[in-house]
C-alpha cells in the first residue's frame, strides 16, 4: 500500500498572487513588489483588505497560473504515493466548480476521487501534508511540510519547502530511507 500525500491546492500548486497583484494594481494604482508584502498576504496591506472579496467571485480560481514544476513532480510522485488534494475549498463556495475544473484541466492524470474539497483540514488522514498555511499542519498527524508563501516567511517549526524540485528531492531521500 502506497503512503499518502495531502497536497493543497492554493499558493501550493496553484499562484493565486499573479491574480492578486493584478487586481492591486488595477484598483490601488500601483504595482507591488514582493518586499511590500513580506510576512502577509496580498489582501492584508493596509487598504487592500477589499480584495479579498474577489475570493468569493465565480471564477476566481478558474484561471490561475500552475506553480512552476508542480505538474512534473506530482506526476513522479504518484508513482511512490497516493496523491490526494486537499483544499479549503468550502470557505468559498463559488471556488468548487472552478477548482475542479483547474484540477481536471492541470493535473489530469489525478484521479477525481483524489479530490478533497473541505473545510477543516484536520480531518484529513495522510502520511505527508504539503501546505502554505501553518494552522492546516499544526493539526495535522503526519509529517507536514510548510510550503514557502509571502504570508509563512517568518513561520518556523517546520520543515520547509521552497518550491517543487525541493519536494522532488525530500521525497527521494524519504525512499531512499525506506520511509
Amino acid at each position: 500500500m502506497k503512503k499518502r500525500i495531502a497536497l493543497d491546492m492554493d499558493e501550493v500548486i496553484a499562484d493565486v498572487r499573479p491574480k492578486f497583484l493584478d487586481l492591486y494594481e488595477q484598483e490601488m494604482g500601483i504595482r507591488l513588489q514582493e518586499a511590500d508584502y513580506r510576512g502577509k498576504k496580498i489582501y492584508q496591506i493596509n487598504g487592500a483588505d477589499r480584495l479579498r472579496a474577489h475570493l468569493f467571485e465565480k471564477g476566481f480560481f478558474a484561471d490561475l497560473p500552475v506553480i512552476p514544476d508542480s505538474q512534473e513532480v506530482v506526476r513522479e510522485l504518484t508513482e511512490y504515493y497516493d496523491i490526494f488534494i486537499t483544499t479549503a475549498a468550502m470557505e468559498f463556495r463559488a471556488s468548487l466548480e472552478d477548482k475542479y475544473d483547474w484540477l481536471q484541466r492541470h493535473f489530469p492524470f489525478l484521479y477525481w476521487k483524489n479530490f478533497v474539497f473541505c473545510g477543516d483540514k484536520s480531518i484529513i488522514a495522510a502520511d505527508y501534508m504539503i501546505d502554505d498555511h501553518v494552522f492546516n499542519l499544526r493539526t495535522f498527524q503526519g509529517q507536514g511540510l510548510l510550503y514557502t508563501a509571502s504570508h509563512n516567511v517568518h513561520e518556523t517549526g517546520y520543515v520547509r519547502v521552497n518550491n517543487w524540485p525541493e519536494i522532488r528531492a525530500f521525497f527521494q531521500q524519504e525512499r531512499a530511507a525506506g520511509k
